[in-house]
């Protein structure tokens, strides 16, 4: 079994953020506090090119696993 596609993420330096941290390909955490979004990968000019088109899906897939993570501890 291998690593889900997305993970949530805490840490008490930042009591007030919410981290989802996405494991596959284009790798990248994103602050839900302030939607700052870190990429662990480097990029070449072809490839931010992709990124752009992609990017906005990618991000939207992370705020959905949260409000459905956040459903789940609720429910």
């Amino acid at each position: 079994m291998g690593f889900p596609k997305f993970l949530l993420g805490d840490n008490t330096d930042h009591p007030d953020s919410i981290f989802i941290i996405h494991t596959e390909f284009p790798r990248f955490i994103i602050n839900l506090e302030n939607d700052e979004v870190e990429w662990l990968e480097e990029f070449d000019k072809e490839d931010k090119s992709e990124l752009e088109s992609e990017a906005e899906s990618l991000i939207q897939a992370a705020n959905d696993f949260y409000d459905r993570e956040i459903e789940r501890y609720d429910g």
